[in-house]
């Protein structure tokens, strides 16, 4: 009984620390480029040349037209597009499984 309760309880902790490894999955699929930002967001450039911002969190988060990002490297980026909807959506169908 013992035995069965720790591999339950190992199972459980495993999977929270795998699953979200896999949320994020769609949006890098989709993306053509990401870069990792200074304050830990992630910047999501898609195909269309259009962006989306992932906060350090996980979130997908509002992104103005111009606004200056800032990658690990130093390198400064501005923002074209806001595409939160996109990004969110993306981020849940990890999520979902889906």
């Amino acid at each position: 009984m013992k035995a069965r309760i720790t591999a339950v309880v190992a199972a459980t902790v495993l999977s929270a620390i795998v699953t979200p490894s896999f949320a994020g999955d769609a949006a890098a699929a989709s993306a053509k480029k990401m870069f990792l930002l200074k304050d830990g967001g992630t910047l999501y450039v898609f195909k269309d040349g259009k962006m989306a911002l992932e906060d350090k969190f996980g979130r997908a988060i509002h992104l103005k037209e111009g606004q200056s990002l800032e990658t690990v490297d130093g390198q400064k980026i501005t923002a074209n597009g806001n595409e939160v909807a996109r990004l969110d959506f993306l981020l849940r169908q990890g999520h979902s499984g889906g």
